[in-house]
């Protein structure tokens, strides 16, 4: 293993903790033409950066700092850990890029849009709205500029026209599109709106074109990621539970008998466990008995939307519910089955969360996923630190969690300062009776 080049600045968490944000990271040199850096924001990144004797710069983000969570060497790294990715990195982008690439090839943002879908299918798990986009968006306008030749200018030309869409009338399969014959008064931002998710999935291309340098020759992303989505146009609409909602609900699922109704007997167990885990439905109704560890208090959480795995961190409440499910069971059983003792299907929840809702008289009824909602929003309102919340719900940074929890957070803030600041003293001033009832300090 390689000696660690120490940085006061960068190397150790308090240093971290009191540099300022900014886009540009905090350099280390390791070696020439090779440096580690740290890209202070809402969410601490490292990133590497490698320079060739010609003078091309090669850039890749290497993962998430330990800033808030310790480090786990994989998709959070501690200083060393990250050291150490970075000259990995640079050792197999050196290797590619002696092979070369034939300088007659040209790499078209339309094959950068093949090769993410081909990677797409096999790593997430939303492929078909992924793959709507590029057929409808990128690829009938972008689709045949060399992407090294691609400007700002132009990606911000194709956003602008992202807005300037007609909205969509849903028509068969089939059948011509077909559009709104107006406007409403909300429709430009929920154009700006679409238009930014649009431009996520582009830059998703163009940044793995860019991580696979040897493959295609994209030599910089200073053209994407110079371009920046429109702001103020996100208005999230999450449903979750009140603190006296979840008292009812929870209440009523307990009072369900399994001889009164052995489907919304089994369905209860389901949504108690969301409310425990913040596990999206799909997760839940996949897990199996030996995916609960109860000396470490944790459920595993094999497959998650974005692909990777992760160990959610139950309550002492969360362990004893678990350990009570799973008793006397082998280790292969669903955690969750239906009243047949079958996977729960696909929609099956509708009914029995309509059910339960009916029962504790909350109007209108929510969605399974509100349950996930109601996870993520007590943990946020009670402080806890959104980057911990975060990698509970499966998400690879803070931004879902900003956007739909983060003005809770102030909540908590609010009540800190009120219950510890303390009174000034402050006297009321005396109030002096004019005359016609007026009156006056």
């Amino acid at each position: 293993m390689a000696r660690t080049v120490r940085n006061a600045k960068i190397d150790s968490r308090s240093g971290r903790a009191g540099l300022k944000v900014r886009h540009e990271p905090y350099w280390t040199v390791l070696t020439g033409g090779r440096a580690l850096g740290y890209r202070k924001g809402k969410v601490g990144t490292w990133v590497g950066r490698y320079r060739t004797e010609q003078g091309e710069r090669y850039h890749k983000s290497l993962g998430v700092a330990d800033d808030a969570l310790d480090a786990n060497g994989e998709d959070i790294l501690s200083y060393a850990q990250a050291q150490e990715r970075a000259r990995d990195w640079f050792k197999d982008l050196e290797r590619r890029l002696t092979h070369g690439i034939a300088k007659d090839q040209v790499y078209t943002v339309g094959r950068a849009c093949d090769d993410y879908l081909n990677w797409f299918e096999t790593h997430r798990k939303s492929h078909i709205q992924t793959k709507s986009v590029i057929d409808q968006f990128i690829q009938p306008e972008l689709g045949d500029i060399e992407v090294n030749k691609l400007t700002k200018k132009r990606i911000e030309e194709w956003q602008r026209q992202r807005t300037k869409d007609k909205a969509r009338v849903r028509s068969r399969r089939g059948e011509p599109l077909q559009f709104k014959s107006k406007d409403d008064p909300e429709a430009e931002r929920r154009r700006k709106s679409t238009a930014n998710r649009q431009l996520t999935v582009l830059k998703a291309i163009l940044n793995r074109a860019f991580d696979d340098a040897r493959e295609t020759g994209v030599s910089s992303d200073d053209a994407w990621r110079k371009v920046k989505p429109y702001k103020d146009v996100e208005r999230a609409r999450v449903r979750w539970l009140a603190d006296d909602e979840l008292s009812r609900f929870l209440s009523a699922a307990a009072k369900v008998g399994h001889n009164e109704d052995p489907g919304l007997f089994e369905f209860a167990k389901l949504a108690t466990g969301a409310l425990l885990l913040g596990a999206r439905y799909g997760e839940l109704v996949k897990g199996r008995v030996a995916d609960f560890d109860p000396a470490a208090g944790t459920v595993f959480i094999p497959e998650s939307k974005s692909g990777k795995a992760r160990h959610v961190v139950l309550t002492d409440e969360g362990r004893e519910f678990f350990t009570a499910l799973v008793a006397g069971r082998p280790g292969d059983a669903l955690l969750f089955r239906d009243a047949s003792g079958n996977a729960w299907g696909k929609s099956q929840q509708a009914r029995p969360i309509t059910e339960l809702c009916a029962r504790a008289k909350i109007a209108p009824a929510i969605g399974v996923h509100a349950l996930r909602h109601t996870y993520a929003s007590r943990l946020v309102s009670r402080g806890v630190p959104l980057m911990v919340v975060a990698q509970q719900l499966g998400h690879a940074d803070t931004r879902m969690v900003e956007k739909h929890y983060g003005h809770l957070a102030p909540n908590y803030v609010t009540d800190t300062v009120r219950a510890n600041f303390g009174e000034l003293g402050l006297k009321r001033p005396a109030v002096v009776t004019l005359g016609s009832g007026r009156t006056s300090a």
